[in-house]
C-alpha cells in the first residue's frame, strides 16, 4: 500500500477530562456563546418581528414588498453573524448557503431572489425562535455557573455578611424574626465548597448540553439545505467522474502512442524495406518479413492488454470472480480470492469493483512488502462490499495527494466509500463499499 510514516502519538492528559472540564477554554467558550446569545437574540428579534409586521401590515400599498424583502435581507446578514458567532465560540463550521439567484437585473430581480431563496426564510424563522431559547439557555448556564463557583470560593468572600450585611455568613434558609440557617461554621463552610465542586464539575456538561440545541439550531436553520447539499456533493462527483474520464483518456492515448503506434509505424518502415529487397535479396527480405511478424504479434498483444485495461472481456463475459481471478495472477503476491455473490450488480459498479480491487493489488505488490493477501467480496444490505488484505510492512493512510485518496474520491463520485486500516507493522485492511444498483 501507498505507505507513509504515522504522525506520533498524542500523549494522554494526566487529569482527567471530569476534573479539567471546568477549566477547559470549550467550557468558557460555550458559556460567553449564551451569555452573548439573549442580547444578540433580542435584538434580532426585535428587528425580525417589527419588520415582519410593517411588511405584511403594509401588504396592501406596495411598500409591503420592498419591507418584507429588506427584513429577508436582514435576516440573512443575521445568519451570517450568528454562523461565524457559532464558528468562533462553538467551534462549529456551517457553511454558507449558496448566494442568491437572480432571475432579473434591478431592485426586483433582488427582491425576487430574496424571496425565493429557503435560507432567507429559514434565518426568518431562527430570529423568532432563538430568542425564547437563548434566555433559557442564558438562566440555566448562568445560574449554574455562578452558584457554582460561589460556593467553592465561599470561605474566600464569607466575611462580607459579618461586616457589611450583619449576619453571620449566606442564610439557608430563616424567617423573619432573623431564626435560620447560615453557613458560619467551619464545618459549614466546607460542606458549602463540597457541594460547590460537585456542581462545578457538573456545569461543564450542563453547558454542553445546552451548547448541542444551539448547535442543532445553527446547522438545522442557518446552514445549506438538505438539497442543495446534495446537490453541491453531485456536482463535485461529477467534476470527480469526469476528470477521471479524461485521464483515462489521456492514459489510452499516450499508450498508443508510445506503444502499438509507435510499433507498427517501425513495422511499416521495415515492411517497406523488406519490399524493397524482395528481388535483389530473397533471402534478407524474408528474414526482416519474419521480424515483422514478430512486431506484429507484440502489437496484437499490446492492444489486447490495453484492451483488458479499458474493460476485459472476461469480466463482460464471466464477472467479478474470474476476472479478479485473473487479477490476482498476475499480482506479484499470492493472493487468494471469495466471492460470495448470488448474482451480478450493475455494469458500471462491477467494472468500478474490479478497477479498484486491481489497484488495491497493484500497490501491495509495489508498496507493501507483504507476503500474502486476500480479497473477499460479498454483498451486504443492498451494498457490494470488498475487503482486501496484506500482511505488509502496514502505514498505509488516505492523504491528500496519495493514490488510496484518489481511489477514495472515485468511490465516492458514486456514493462509495473507502476504509483504510493499516497501523504500522501491519496488517493492512482495506475495505471498499458501493452500491448495488442492479
Amino acid at each position: 500500500m501507498d505507505s507513509t510514516a504515522y504522525a506520533p502519538e498524542a500523549r494522554r492528559p494526566r487529569v482527567p477530562l471530569a476534573l479539567r472540564a471546568p477549566f477547559e477554554a470549550r467550557t468558557w467558550r460555550e458559556f460567553l456563546y449564551h451569555l452573548l446569545s439573549l442580547p444578540v437574540s433580542i435584538v434580532f428579534f426585535v428587528y425580525t418581528i417589527t419588520m415582519l409586521s410593517l411588511g405584511v401590515g403594509l401588504l396592501i400599498t406596495f411598500l409591503g414588498v420592498p419591507v418584507l424583502a429588506g427584513m429577508l435581507a436582514g435576516c440573512r446578514g443575521m445568519g451570517y453573524f450568528e454562523r461565524a458567532r457559532a464558528r468562533l465560540l462553538l467551534d462549529l463550521k456551517v457553511d454558507d448557503p449558496e448566494p442568491l439567484h437572480r432571475r432579473a437585473s434591478g431592485f426586483m430581480g433582488w427582491v425576487g431572489s430574496l424571496f425565493r431563496s429557503g435560507e432567507s426564510w429559514r434565518s426568518m424563522l431562527y430570529g423568532l425562535l432563538h430568542m425564547f431559547w437563548a434566555v433559557c439557555s442564558f438562566a440555566i448556564s448562568v445560574a449554574m455557573m455562578t452558584w457554582a463557583w460561589s460556593m467553592v470560593t465561599y470561605p474566600l468572600w464569607q466575611w462580607v455578611f459579618p461586616a457589611h450585611w450583619g449576619q453571620e455568613g449566606l442564610q439557608v434558609y430563616g424567617n423573619e424574626s432573623g431564626e435560620g440557617w447560615y453557613l458560619d461554621s467551619a464545618l459549614e463552610q466546607a460542606f458549602a465548597v463540597v457541594v460547590g465542586g460537585v456542581a462545578l464539575l457538573a456545569s461543564p456538561w450542563v453547558v454542553r448540553g445546552l451548547s448541542y440545541v444551539d448547535r442543532a439550531m445553527v446547522v438545522g436553520l442557518l446552514g445549506p439545505s438538505k438539497l442543495a447539499t446534495r446537490v453541491q456533493e453531485l456536482e463535485t462527483d461529477r467534476g470527480v467522474v469526469v476528470d477521471t474520464a479524461a485521464a483515462d483518456l489521456r492514459r489510452i492515448e499516450r499508450d498508443l502512442h508510445d506503444g502499438a503506434q509507435a510499433r507498427l509505424v517501425a513495422l511499416a518502415m521495415d515492411l517497406g524495406l523488406a519490399k524493397e529487397k524482395l528481388l535483389e535479396d530473397p533471402e534478407a527480405a524474408a528474414d526482416m518479413v519474419d521480424e515483422a511478424h514478430g512486431e506484429v504479434k507484440l502489437a496484437l498483444q499490446e492492444l489486447r492488454d490495453l484492451a483488458r485495461g479499458i474493460h476485459p472481456a472476461i469480466l463482460t463475459d464471466r464477472g467479478l470472480g474470474p476476472a479478479l481471478s485473473a487479477v490476482a495472477a498476475r499480482c506479484t503476491v499470492p493472493v487468494s480470492v471469495t466471492v460470495d455473490l448470488l448474482e451480478r450488480p450493475a455494469q458500471s459498479i462491477e467494472g468500478i469493483a474490479y478497477y479498484t480491487t486491481s489497484e488495491l493489488l497493484q500497490n501491495i505488490s509495489k508498496h507493501s512488502g507483504a507476503s500474502r493477501a486476500m480479497v473477499d467480496l460479498w454483498r451486504a444490505e443492498g451494498r457490494l462490499m470488498i475487503q482486501v488484505t496484506d500482511d505488509g510492512r502496514g502505514g498505509a493512510r488516505l492523504d491528500a495527494g496519495s493514490g488510496l485518496s484518489g481511489l477514495a474520491e472515485r468511490l465516492g463520485s458514486v456514493d462509495g466509500l473507502l476504509v483504510v486500516d493499516s497501523p504500522p507493522g501491519g496488517p493492512t485492511v482495506v475495505t471498499a463499499e458501493l452500491p448495488w444498483r442492479s
